[in-house]
């Protein structure tokens, strides 16, 4: 499992101009006003923010799981837009893949069997060798005839980062992947998925609140009152929460 050199020069993800309101009249609430982030292939991104500022639904609109006002969404080229309902399930099983603050296990299905779940549900073979790899990279070999609740919930959510992985996806996009877990388990999870980046050059976006998750991110994206307002490389905890409290109550940068 090795980083090609060529996908860190692509995008796997973008969103260009990208409005989402929800409501009309007094009840409008304008999520994203007129975002535009690119997500580099091979590189571990987390989205950040106060609460209300959009993050969570930028990634649920850039995952194409909810759809844009106006603007545009893009997995690589392909604009989400332009997809029907059939051609968007699609492209959730093949190029995407998901990683949950809820773990979403099948729990009469083994650990090996979800996994394999959405190859199995498409009607896809496997590729043996990924899995293999795969599952020695979430250090789950010992684990694959259990089911779910004789596992920890950090093991939960490596089975859970293992599925989203096993149909090599483009870009996995992780809603709070440590949300559920102990501060030992997260850190397991976050350094699982940085690996799965740099040794697979797979793409992470990962929308998170906690400071010391976004460090172990290639960059941060900060938004504010559904705006972009900054972008940090190399993150560490403390750069971080230095730059959160830069924004006061309402979200806004100060």
């Amino acid at each position: 499992m090795t980083a090609t050199t060529t996908t860190r020069t692509r995008t796997a993800a973008r969103v260009v101009d990208a409005v989402k309101v929800y409501g009309n009249g007094d009840t409008e609430v304008r999520a994203l006003d007129g975002v535009s982030v690119d997500f580099p292939a091979g590189r571990f991104t987390a989205i950040m923010g106060p609460s209300g500022s959009g993050k969570s639904t930028l990634m649920h609109c850039a995952a194409g799981l909810d759809t844009l006002t106006s603007g545009s969404a893009l997995i690589g080229d392909t604009d989400l837009s332009a997809l029907d309902d059939r051609r968007l399930t699609l492209l959730r099983r093949e190029p995407i893949g998901f990683v949950f603050q809820a773990f979403n296990l099948i729990p009469t299905l083994t650990v090996a069997e979800n996994i394999t779940l959405p190859m199995d549900l498409a009607g896809e073979r496997a590729d043996g060798e990924w899995l293999d790899a795969l599952i020695d990279t979430v250090g789950l070999r010992d684990r694959l005839h259990h089911r779910p609740s004789e596992l920890s919930g950090g093991q939960q959510q490596r089975v859970a980062v293992a599925r989203a992985f096993a149909g090599r996806p483009d870009v996995v996009f992780a809603d709070e992947p440590t949300g559920n877990l102990d501060s030992r388990s997260g850190e397991e999870v976050l350094r699982l998925l940085g690996r799965a980046v740099h040794q697979t050059g797979r793409t992470v976006v990962m929308v998170t609140h906690d400071p010391v998750a976004a460090a172990h991110a290639d960059e941060v994206v900060f938004l504010a009152d559904g705006r972009l307002v900054d972008r940090m490389e190399a993150p560490t905890a403390e750069r971080v929460l230095d730059r959160l409290k830069a924004f006061d109550g309402k979200g806004a940068a100060t």
